[in-house]
């Protein structure tokens, strides 16, 4: 299979996703395991309000966040208003290696970060004002986590219908991991039989396929990947059954 377009963008007759809830019902399943790794040395409140006063500086008005990925169909805070955007010079991958949350060391997973080059689309959730205190505890305890983590957020430019702005996002050219850039067969199968105490790589995939379709936007790459975790599924699930 070609690689895929990371120049990504919207498509007005695009294919059915191929991949489903009854897909993920029949790969899923309970994994005892840790959500983080144990190594890592978690972020409290107060680490957590020194990371974002730093982050923020002296920004007024809306905080905008870029989202590409779990943020569009899962953001966990308060979300004012929202819109389109289109980050330059950057696409999603599939590069975080996953052993824990939703993969294990026997099923290791991936998660989706920004790379370099092409475009991507996605969404501006701006924080409601008001709750920017809370709000901004809950997206980095959840995004950043560690101290080891901690400095994977960063402002990036962004295209709206409205101009050019900055947007905070996540794990764009992420640092102080040691990313895996496998084709996209291996992407699939890695997604495909990943499962950890947070739950599958399919449905992370599914869930966040499901979410750029509501906010109608077609990235030719994940619509790739979700074909072949399906098929995937379909293969396994049929030798399986044929045991």
């Amino acid at each position: 299979m070609s690689e895929p377009d990371h120049n990504q963008g919207a498509c007005s007759q695009r294919a059915p996703l191929s991949l489903t809830d009854d897909h993920i019902r029949r790969v899923t399943r309970c994994v005892a395991g840790h959500l983080h790794d144990p190594a890592w040395r978690l972020l409290d409140d107060e680490d957590l309000d020194r990371l974002a006063a730093r982050l923020i500086g002296g920004r007024s008005g809306p905080i905008p966040v870029f989202a590409y990925g779990s943020l569009i169909w899962n953001p966990g805070f308060a979300v004012g208003a929202r819109k389109r955007a289109t980050a330059p010079n950057w696409h999603r991958q599939f590069t975080i290696p996953l052993t824990h949350f939703r993969g294990s060391p026997e099923t290791p997973g991936l998660m989706l970060a920004l790379a370099a080059g092409g475009q991507c689309e996605g969404l501006i959730l701006e924080i409601e004002r008001g709750t920017e205190a809370q709000s901004l505890r809950a997206i980095l305890r959840r995004e950043l986590v560690a101290h080891e983590l901690a400095a994977n957020a960063r402002w990036i430019e962004v295209e709206t219908a409205q101009g050019i702005q900055e947007a905070l996002t996540f794990y764009a050219d992420p640092v102080d991991i040691d990313l895996e850039f496998l084709p996209l067969p291996e992407q699939a199968l890695r997604l495909a039989h990943a499962n950890g105490p947070a739950g599958s790589g399919s449905e992370y995939l599914l869930r966040t396929a499901e979410g750029l379709a509501a906010a109608g936007i077609h990235d030719a790459y994940i619509w790739q990947l979700q074909a072949l975790v399906a098929a995937e599924i379909d293969r396994w699930c049929l030798v399986e059954g044929a045991r």
